[in-house]
């Protein structure tokens, strides 16, 4: 691909349907295609095919108007057994965990009051006229949405998990928005030849086993007078909490740091003007369980008789957001 790249699609037959799989934004030289089409299979994973089959059923619709607004809705102009059919589908993608969304009078419920976090971001986020946004960890694309809402030229989503993938396209069926992608890739897959305006780790560094090297990825992926926003679990105590099981039911909790050993980490991988821009507790009408997402969440986590713990006896879940500026 050349160095400015193509819109690049990638149509594969499954099922003897055709599924357009956004493969290649435009500004991304040297993406590892073969990873977008070896996951997005039904050899990679087991549901894929269920996941596609639900995409195949949506009714085609016309979109009047999208709106990229806490609730990223689509307008439609459709009748009472089509928007049932549209429920039908999209429900074969649950969970549900990042959103909302509103497609016609269908309001998805998701897991999180992700406008919530993007409202205590954007007060810090200013204008992204023109910027290309990496939104690592980005779930099914809500944060993308709301970088196109606040004026980013494109926004690169990367997740690993499949199903986040299938509901994104599933999404863009009403949105059909070619500047907001969601891909199947991990930070560490991604060129060193790329870098961006503005990079986010929303929720992803306590999964790691080196957050030093996810924050350093972070680093090399931001351009030169970009900036970096991490939010991340964090305790209020001076030290740092590594559990020895779980954490909040999570098993892939390594590390909730402190809030000052975050900062230090940022520092260390090269960032200037480090700040602690938010620190919030996360509440149960922040996440909660819905109809479009019925396993446990924070209710089920927390301890029965006391709020301020975990069932493991660990601080409840507490959320810092931090902002970093690479040198020009």
């Amino acid at each position: 691909m050349s160095q400015l790249g193509i819109l690049y699609r990638h149509i594969r037959t499954l099922n003897g349907s055709m599924i357009d799989l956004l493969a290649t934004p435009q500004q991304l030289p040297d993406w590892p295609l073969h990873l977008v089409k070896e996951r997005l299979s039904a050899s990679y994973h087991g549901d894929f095919e269920h996941w596609l089959s639900a995409i195949n059923s949506l009714p085609v619709t016309a979109p009047q108007h999208h709106l990229y607004d806490d609730t990223i809705s689509a307008e439609l102009a459709c009748d009472q057994s089509t928007l049932q059919a549209i429920e039908r589908a999209l429900l074969q993608l649950h969970p549900w965990r990042k959103g909302p969304f509103r497609i016609g009078d269908l309001y998805i419920d998701t897991e999180w009051r992700s406008d919530w976090k993007w409202q205590r971001l954007r007060r810090t986020l200013g204008d992204l006229s023109g910027q290309r946004v990496l939104d690592i960890g980005c779930s099914n694309g809500y944060f993308g949405w709301r970088a196109l809402q606040a004026g980013a030229a494109e926004v690169i989503g990367i997740d690993p998990t499949i199903l986040f993938c299938m509901q994104h396209h599933a999404l863009q069926k009403f949105f059909d928005d070619k500047r907001n992608w969601v891909l199947p890739i991990k930070v560490e897959e991604l060129p060193t030849s790329v870098q961006f305006d503005l990079t986010l780790s929303m929720g992803v560094l306590y999964h790691r086993r080196n957050p030093m090297q996810h924050i350093q990825h972070l680093f090399d992926l931001t351009t030169a007078g970009g900036r970096c926003i991490l939010e991340t679990l964090v305790v209020t105590a001076a030290e740092s909490l590594y559990p020895s099981d779980r954490y909040a039911r999570m098993r892939n909790v390594w590390c909730v740091p402190s809030t000052a050993q975050v900062l230090q980490w940022m520092q260390r991988a090269g960032f200037e003007h480090v700040q602690i821009i938010d620190v919030s507790a996360t509440t149960t009408d922040e996440q909660r369980r819905t109809e479009w997402m019925r396993f446990d969440s924070l209710s089920d986590c927390l301890d029965q008789d006391d709020s301020s713990l975990t069932v493991e006896g660990h601080p409840a879940p507490v959320r810092a957001m931090y902002m970093g500026s690479r040198r020009s």
